[in-house]
Order: C-alpha cells, then structure tokens, then sequence
C-alpha cells in the first residue's frame, strides 16, 4: 500500500508539459480533461491522454481528471482512456455516492472491453462543495474502488459563497472534517491546490498545517511545489530514530504491554504508530512513499 504525497495537474491538451511531466518527481499525474482544458480542445486532449497511457512506463502513478458523472461529457472521457497505462480517475464534483457508483458501473465493462483486469482502475473523489462535504463519509465507503478524497477549496468556497478563505474558521472545519471522513474509510486524503507556485515558503506553511491535520498528500499545479511537499510529507530524522527505538523496545519485550522509552510511556497504539512511520521513512533507492493500510495498492 501506497501513500502518494504529490499530485500534479498536467493539462490535457498541452502536449510538452505531458511529455515533461514523468519525470518531473511527483509521486502521480493527473492529467486534467476537466477544468484546465477550454472546450473546444477535449477531444484533442482525450487523443493525447490516450497516447501518454499508452507509452506509461515506470515512474510516477499516472491519473486522468475527468468531467463529474452527470455531465455530458464523461462517457467520451471514460472511453478514451481507460486502457492499459491508466491506475485511477479523479471525479470531480462529487456529491453522492450515486456519483461514484455510476462512475464504477461504467468501469466494469470498459475494463472488460480493454482487456485490464476487474477493478483495476482506482477512483478518487474530489469534495467540492457543502452537500460533497456532508456526504464525505458515505461517499467514502459508496465504492471498492475508491482509494482516496480531494479536497477541491476553490469550488467549495464558490459554493458557500465566500469572497476569500484563510486557514482558519470554515476552511479548516472542511478540511478536518474530510480527514476523518477519509480515516474512516482507510483511504488517502489529499488537501487543496496552493494556487500561488511562487510562493515556496507560503505553501511549506500550508503543506505543514495539512500534514498536521492528518492529509495525506496535496494537490500541486507547478512541478515547483513538489519538492517543498515531499520534504514535509517525509519523516525528520529525530521522529525516524524515535520511531526506530520504540519497535525496538516492543520487540525486545511484547509481553509487557506498556513500557517507557525516552521518558515517556508507550502502549501498542504508539507502537502501530512508530511502524507507520518507519514505513513512511525514505528508503535507499525509493520514491520516499509512505504506506497506509487499504490505500492505493501497489
């Protein structure tokens, strides 16, 4: 099981940043049929989706962001590109379970059709607005398929009708509340785009504050932000090595139960986390994913 930190929006229709974009360092792509493509150019960037899927090798986990199920859009989305190459679908929008379900429907038999084996394609959900939010729990359990929620902010705060929204107040309500709708479930929960790519420092801050609330991994627009996410999804040094001693101690003596490591007493649920973490921790030669139990399979 996976747990993917990065997750770069690459425009459908631009064709050198989908040749760039493997090797950019992102843990996935999601290579955007929805909002970052005009109209008039879907059925071009359906044809070179296709293609990338069709050349996928090794390297980042390839999504594709296609239109929400009740538009009229989707089923020539979902024909174009679900094939070989293809690991899951972001559905924007999403309201009700219904809106996964139909989604999985429709996958079962164009899965069949492509020769790719049942429930290969793995869905992610984006919340963006009240009634997503209020039915998050539900959704997060609507489908097998579904390995993760998105928190997709500049939508949910049209919705409400915010001019502005900051970290605090409403914004980290909608943000907490879809961590624990996602905890809930066991799936992998990925905050909101920082829109301003320019600004590293600002989006450590918020990167930090998401890990701290219990995100899993963010949105990223600009392959600039990759780096500053993957350094605050990592384990530090000092959590790494207390995480170390604490299996350590509990290996040594499982009988005991509770026992004090460092000053400070541990039980099993500490010891389930420090194995979290030293899951999590980069490994020579690895991407520095992280794992988490019925996540994102590998």
């Amino acid at each position: 099981m996976v747990m993917i930190r990065s997750w770069l929006f690459v425009p459908g229709h631009r064709q050198k940043m989908i040749d760039k974009s493997p090797g950019r360092g992102s843990d996935a792509l999601i290579y955007d049929l929805e909002d970052a493509v005009p109209p008039n150019e879907t059925e071009a960037a359906r044809t070179k989706v296709a293609a990338a899927l069709n050349a996928a090798q090794e390297g980042p986990r390839r999504f594709v962001r296609i239109h929400g199920a009740g538009h009229g859009a989707v089923d020539g989305d979902l024909r174009a590109v679900v094939r070989p190459g293809l690991e899951g679908l972001v559905l924007p929008k999403v309201d009700r379970p219904e809106d996964v379900l139909t989604v999985d429907r429709w996958l079962t038999e164009l899965e069949s059709q492509a020769g790719m084996a049942p429930g290969s394609v793995r869905l992610a959900a984006m919340i963006e607005s009240a009634v997503g939010l209020i039915q998050a729990p539900a959704i997060a359990v609507s489908s097998p398929r579904l390995a993760a929620l998105m928190f997709g902010a500049e939508d949910f705060a049209v919705d409400l009708g915010l001019f502005s929204f900051r970290q605090g107040g409403l914004l980290a309500y909608a943000r907490s509340a879809l961590v624990v709708a996602a905890a809930s479930a066991r799936l992998e929960v990925v905050d909101k785009v920082y829109v301003d790519f320019r600004d590293p420092d600002g989006l450590a801050r918020e990167t930090q504050a998401a890990r701290e609330l219990g995100f899993t991994g963010k949105l990223l627009i600009h392959p600039a932000q990759i780096e500053a996410v993957h350094h605050v999804f990592r384990p530090t040094d000092q959590e790494v090595e207390s995480a170390r001693r604490v299996v350590a101690a509990f290996k040594a003596v499982p009988e005991e139960g509770t026992m004090a490591v460092d000053g400070r007493m541990v039980d099993l649920p500490v010891v389930k986390r420090a194995q979290w973490i030293l899951r999590s921790a980069p490994k020579k030669g690895s991407s520095c994913r992280g794992e988490r139990e019925n996540g994102i399979e590998t």
